[in-house]
């Protein structure tokens, strides 16, 4: 089933192949220009949903709103560790020396690693596109952001952790940054990412139906810039997780 929108002055029309569900639809006549003309399609009024504009009761609201749900942080096995990250206060710098000694003395602290402990290994959003994949689980020789994981620890509870990372002291040689896409992609521009050139790993361009045709049918076009905060999204996928080793 697919769905094609069209704005009509006082009227939304939509256009779908012909089922069982819409058969009996009064038929509109087809607008004048666009697309979505193609045979065994009919024009309908939108009514009838079985969702949208219905109120439909959520399967969990009854344990999210008694407080009753249950969360990987609820969840709990027997010695089980808590880990915490320590991340970059700088946005690009080189790693001169991390200095674990005191944070490993402190009482509660089962293990510190750092990017020297792992496999240097990348990994990225798009594993598929090897040009993508460009981040290491920990930093290596240096650090390309604020917030980059630098060391991780893994302690009894997870305020004996943050107070381990809090003692883990880091060299930095902080190097030339930038902060503006526009500027980044300008040639001359520092290098984050080395051998990359204008700061770009990959560029794909995608294009959906006819631009120029969709503007010309609108009432009122607006152009203009907007940004966005570091943090974007809505908290609808936190991550969390929960491991038992089985030796």
């Amino acid at each position: 089933m697919w769905f094609w929108l069209r704005r009509k002055p006082h009227e939304t029309l939509m256009t779908a192949p012909v089922t069982k569900e819409n058969e009996n639809y009064p038929p509109l006549p087809p607008p004048s220009r666009g697309g979505g003309e193609g045979e065994g399609e009919r024009y309908f009024q939108m009514r009838d949903y079985l969702v949208v504009g219905k109120p439909l009761p959520r399967v969990d609201a009854l344990a999210k709103a008694t407080g009753a749900a249950r969360y990987v942080a609820d969840m709990g096995i027997p010695r089980m560790l808590s880990g915490k990250i320590l991340r970059a206060t700088v946005p690009h710098a080189r790693i001169l020396h991390i200095d674990t000694r005191q944070a490993r003395r402190l009482v509660g602290v089962k293990a510190i690693i750092t990017g020297e402990d792992t496999a240097k290994k990348k990994y990225g959003i798009f594993p598929w596109l090897p040009q993508a994949v460009d981040h290491y689980p920990i930093a290596v020789d240096k650090v390309r952001f604020i917030g980059e994981e630098v060391a991780a620890v893994a302690a009894v509870d997870e305020e004996t952790a943050a107070e381990a990372v809090n003692l883990i002291r880091v060299d930095y040689e902080e190097l030339p940054s930038v902060f503006d896409p526009i500027e980044a992609v300008k040639t001359g521009a520092p290098e984050i990412h080395e051998g990359v050139k204008d700061n770009q790993a990959f560029f794909t361009r995608l294009d959906f139906g006819d631009v120029e045709a969709a503007f010309a049918e609108c009432d009122y076009v607006r152009e203009d810039e907007f940004t966005t905060p570091y943090i974007s999204q809505a908290p609808i996928e936190t991550h969390a997780a929960l491991a038992a080793a089985d030796p």
